[in-house]
């Protein structure tokens, strides 16, 4: 395990103390924790933009996608536990 040293404004340290008591944790984890958090969000994000990116250039290449009516109701229809066919997807006016 390796040291960082980070410098911290006063009111900054306080308002991370004053959180990290109100969470029940010391400041050291508090801090960790959220840059655990900041992390995974950023991998995250970065895995959506790349998800984006090939759906996006597979519309470019094929200009088929999915109306947006079609996949609403396959959407609102697994969140309600039916077992539903994918919607196909089509060029536009198709």
């Amino acid at each position: 395990m390796s040291t960082t040293t980070i410098r911290l404004e006063d009111e900054l340290k306080a308002r991370i103390a004053a959180a990290a008591a109100r969470s029940g944790r010391s400041s050291h984890a508090f801090i960790l924790d959220a840059l655990s958090d900041m992390v995974a969000r950023s991998e995250m994000d970065e895995e959506l933009h790349g998800i984006a990116d090939r759906r996006w250039a597979a519309l470019q290449r094929t200009g088929e996608s999915l109306a947006w009516e079609d996949a609403k109701a396959y959407i609102q229809a697994r969140a309600a536990g039916k077992k539903v066919a994918r919607p196909s997807a089509r060029k536009p006016g198709g």
